[in-house]
C-alpha cells in the first residue's frame, strides 16, 4: 500500500485491512503458542505486523521500493542453503523460515487483490500448522479469534469488492460501519460455533495422531533420561511447565508425601549417573489392557495400597512414573522393564500417555531392622554393581565413617547419613560459578550447599563406601493439588532425586537426604489463578485432543442414563411439584397484591401513553437546548414539525406535495400566514444555511403562533 493511500481508505477498506492483519496475527500467534517458532522469526514477523498496522492507521509513511524487495528476495534465496545445511540443519525449520520470510515481504508490500488473497492463504496455513503442532489450550483461543477475524475479513472483503465493480452501485452508510461489521462477524461466528458444537461430540479426533508423525518431538523432552549429569535437575527445576497430572481414586491419598519414581541409576563415574546398556523385557498387556507387575506381593502391616490414574504430557519423555511399587498396571501400549525396575514405553507411543496403577506404599517405620522373610537376598553380581565406585576423594569415605561412628546396622547407618546431610548443608538452585574437578568433594567440603542431585549423589557414594548397596533415583515430588480439576499437578520444577539403599531385611528402601527448599512456591493469588488455566488444559487434553470413540460412547452412555432417569421419574413428582408451586404463588400474590396491582397499572399506562410521553420529553429537551443557544442545523426539522403540530390543532393540515413556502402563502388567516412565512424563512436559514443564531427567533415565532386566538 502506498503511504498516501492510507489516509484515503474508505471505512470498509480500513476495516478489511485491520481484519486481515488480525487474521494473520491470530494464525501467527497460534504457531508461536505451540512453541515451535524460533525467536528471530517470531520477532521479525511481529515487527512486520506492527509496522503494517501503523501504515494502515495512517501513523507511519513507509513504502519499500521494488528494487529493495527484489534484492532482499535474491539474498534470501542465497541464504536458504546456508540455513538448511548450517543453521537449521533440517528441512522443516528451514522451510518454516522461508514461508515466514515470504509472509513478511507480502505483509509490508501487499497492494492488490492477489496480494490480499495470498495473505489469506498464509494465514490459513499458519493455523493449519498450529493445529498439527500445538497441543495446548491456547490454540482454542487463537482458533476462536481466527474464526471471528476470518468472518470479518471475508464479509468486509465482499463489501470492498462490490464497491469497486463497474456498473454496480453499492450504497452503504459509513457511519458506524466498523461497529456493524464487527457485530455481524461476532453473530456469524457464534452461529458457526453453535452449529459445530454438536458435531464436535459426534466426530472423534482420529486423524491427529497421523499428523503428529509428521513432526518430531524429540527436541521437546524435559531432559529426563537414563543419564543424569550433576546440575541438570537444577536447571530443570527452574521451569514450571506441567509434566503430568495424577488423579487419586481416594481423596484421602491426595495429602500423602509421594515420590513419583521414574528411573533408578546404578553407575557413577564421579560426575554422571547412568544405566548401563541392557536388554529390557517387553511386557504386553492383555486384551483388557492389564499388566500384573508383582504377582506375589509381600505381606507386612506397614504397607498401604493406593490407586491412581496418570496422564503424561508430551514433555515427560518415554518413562512411566509410579508412586510406591506398582502391582497392577492398565495401559494400552507395550511396556519395557529393565533389571532396575525402570519402566518405559516406545518413544512413538510416549505422547499423551494415560495409565492406571494399583501400588503398594511402604509406610515409614522406625524399625528398619525388622526381619522380613519375603525379601530375597541381593545376588553377588548385583551387590558388586551397587557397590561400584569411581576414584573419589578420600575425605568422602572418612566423613562417612565419622558420621556413623562405628554403628554396624546398615539401616541405622543410612539414617545417620541422611540426617547429617539434611542438617549440615543448605539447599540452593544456583549452580557453582565454575565447574569443579570433583563436584562431590567441592559440595561436601567447600560450597556446602546445592540441590537434590548433590545430596542424593553424596549419600549414595557414602553408603557404598560403607558397604551398603545403593542407587540414585530420579523422578518428581508429589506436586500440588488443583481443586478445580481434581488432579495432582506435577511440573518440571517438581523434579527430584533421592536414594534407594538395600537393607538386609527390607530390600530397597527409600531415603531422601535433601533438606527443604527455603524458597519453595507458596500458594498465592497467581497460583490459584493458575489452577484455572491448568484445569482448562486438562479439559482440553481430555475432551478435545484425546476425545476418541471410547469417550464418545462413554458420553453417549451417560446422556442415555440421564435421560432414562429423567423419563422414569418425570411423572412421579408432577403432583407434589404443582402443589408446591400453587401454594408458593398464592402466598406471593397475597403478600405483594398492592405492589403487583400498581405495577400492572403502570405497565398499562406505559403501553398506552409511553411513546407519546417519550416524544414529548425528547422534544422538550431539544427546545430547551435551542433556548440555551446550543442549536444545531438538525434542530430545524424538529422546530418545523412543532409548527405543523400547532397548525394541526387549528384545523390546518399541510399537504405532503406542497413546499414550505407555498404552504405559507396559501394560508387564509393573515396573522397566521405572516408568522408562518417568517418562521419558514428562519427554518431555511437554520436548516440549509447553518445559521444557528436564528434558532432563538424560531422559538419566539412559535410562541407567538401558539398565542394567536
Amino acid at each position: 500500500m502506498h503511504p498516501d493511500s492510507a489516509a484515503r481508505l474508505s471505512p470498509a477498506d480500513r476495516f478489511f485491512e485491520f481484519a486481515l492483519l488480525g487474521l494473520l496475527a491470530s494464525g501467527f500467534l497460534a504457531v508461536v503458542g505451540s512453541g515451535y517458532l524460533d525467536t528471530p522469526t517470531t520477532v521479525i514477523t511481529a515487527a512486520a505486523l506492527f509496522l503494517r498496522a501503523l501504515i494502515t492507521a495512517g501513523l507511519l509513511r513507509l513504502e519499500l521500493p521494488a528494487g529493495v524487495v527484489t534484492v532482499a528476495t535474491l539474498a534470501y534465496v542465497g541464504f536458504y542453503p546456508v540455513d538448511y545445511f548450517f543453521i537449521s540443519e533440517s528441512f522443516l525449520p528451514s522451510a518454516v523460515h522461508l514461508v515466514f520470510f515470504v509472509a513478511v515481504v507480502k505483509i509490508l508490500t501487499a497492494q492488490t487483490n492477489r496480494d490480499y488473497l495470498f495473505l489469506k492463504v498464509i494465514a490459513f496455513l499458519e493455523l493449519l500448522a498450529a493445529c498439527i503442532l500445538s497441543s495446548r489450550v491456547n490454540f482454542f483461543g487463537f482458533l476462536l479469534l481466527f474464526l471471528v477475524l476470518g468472518v470479518a475479513t471475508f464479509s468486509s472483503g465482499e463489501i470492498r469488492q462490490s464497491a469497486r465493480k463497474r456498473g454496480t452501485v453499492a450504497r452503504f452508510s459509513s457511519r458506524g460501519l466498523s461497529l456493524r461489521l464487527t457485530a455481524s462477524a461476532l453473530l456469524v461466528s457464534v452461529a458457526i460455533l453453535a452449529i459445530t458444537a454438536g458435531l464436535f461430540f459426534f466426530l472423534p479426533r482420529t486423524a491427529r495422531a497421523a499428523f503428529q508423525h509428521l513432526v518430531s518431538r524429540r527436541d521437546r523432552l524435559t531432559g529426563f533420561s537414563t543419564r543424569v549429569t550433576l546440575g541438570e535437575i537444577g536447571e530443570l527445576k527452574r521451569d514450571n511447565t506441567p509434566v503430568m497430572h495424577i488423579k487419586m481414586d481416594h481423596p484421602e491419598d491426595r495429602t500423602l508425601p509421594l515420590k513419583w519414581r521414574g528411573a533408578a541409576l546404578s553407575e557413577f563415574d564421579g560426575r554422571t549417573w547412568f544405566v548401563p546398556p541392557t536388554s529390557p523385557q517387553m511386557l504386553r498387556p492383555d486384551q483388557a489392557g492389564l499388566l500384573v507387575l508383582e504377582p506375589d506381593p509381600p505381606r507386612r502391616p506397614d504397607i498401604r495400597h493406593i490407586s491412581y490414574a496418570v496422564h503424561l504430557g508430551e514433555l515427560s519423555g518415554d518413562a512411566l512414573f509410579f508412586a510406591g511399587t506398582p502391582q497392577y498396571l492398565r495401559i494400552d501400549s507395550p511396556v519395557f522393564r529393565n533389571s532396575l525396575d525402570n519402566f518405559r514405553v516406545r518413544l512413538s507411543d510416549s505422547h499423551d500417555i494415560w495409565y492406571q496403577v494399583y501400588s503398594r506404599l511402604e509406610l515409614p517405620s522406625p524399625d528398619l531392622d525388622a526381619a522380613d522373610a519375603f525379601v530375597d537376598p541381593l545376588t553377588r553380581e548385583w551387590r558388586a554393581v551397587y557397590l561400584q565406585l569411581p576414584r573419589i576423594d578420600p575425605r568422602v569415605s572418612e566423613l562417612a565413617r565419622e558420621i556413623v561412628r562405628g554403628d554396624s546396622s546398615p539401616a541405622v547407618q543410612a539414617r545417620l547419613v541422611e540426617k547429617y546431610l539434611r542438617t549440615h548443608y543448605g539447599y540452593t538452585l544456583e549452580l557453582p560459578q565454575f565447574e569443579p574437578a570433583d563436584p562431590l568433594a567441592y559440595f561436601l567440603f567447600q560450597r556446602k550447599k546445592g540441590h537434590c542431585e548433590y545430596f542424593a549423589s553424596s549419600m549414595a557414594v557414602m553408603l557404598r563406601a560403607l558397604g551398603i548397596p545403593s542407587r540414585v533415583v530420579t523422578g518428581f515430588q508429589s506436586g500440588i493439588y488443583n481443586p478445580i480439576s481434581g488432579t495432582q499437578l506435577i511440573r518440571s520444577s517438581d523434579a527430584h532425586s533421592w536414594v534407594e539403599a538395600w537393607l538386609p531385611h527390607r530390600g530397597w528402601t527409600t531415603f531422601d537426604p535433601t533438606p527443604a527448599d527455603p524458597n519453595a512456591l507458596r500458594l498465592s493469588v497467581w497460583t490459584r489463578l493458575g489452577f484455572y488455566a491448568d484445569a482448562a488444559e486438562v479439559f482440553w487434553q481430555d475432551w478435545v485432543l484425546n476425545y476418541n470413540l471410547d469417550r464418545q460412547l462413554q458420553l453417549a452412555s451417560r446422556v442415555g442414563e440421564s435421560s432414562r432417569h429423567v423419563g422414569m421419574n418425570w411423572f412421579d413428582g408432577v403432583g407434589p411439584a404443582l402443589n408446591r408451586a400453587y401454594h408458593r404463588t398464592s402466598n406471593f400474590v397475597l403478600r405483594y397484591a398492592a405492589a403487583l396491582f400498581g405495577i400492572a397499572i403502570a405497565a398499562i399506562l406505559l403501553q398506552l401513553f409511553g411513546r407519546d410521553w417519550w416524544r414529548w420529553w425528547k422534544s422538550r429537551q431539544q427546545v430547551l437546548k435551542v433556548q440555551r443557544g446550543e442549536a444545531e442545523a438538525s434542530d430545524a426539522t424538529m422546530l418545523y414539525h412543532r409548527m405543523l403540530k400547532v397548525l394541526r390543532k387549528r384545523g390546518i393540515e399541510k399537504p405532503p406535495w406542497v413546499t414550505p413556502f407555498e404552504f405559507a402563502r396559501v394560508l387564509q388567516e393573515p396573522a397566521v400566514s405572516t408568522l408562518v412565512v417568517d418562521l419558514t424563512a428562519a427554518y431555511n436559514e437554520l436548516r440549509f444555511g447553518g445559521k444557528t443564531e436564528v434558532a432563538g427567533r424560531i422559538v419566539n415565532l412559535l410562541e407567538k403562533l401558539e398565542a394567536v386566538p
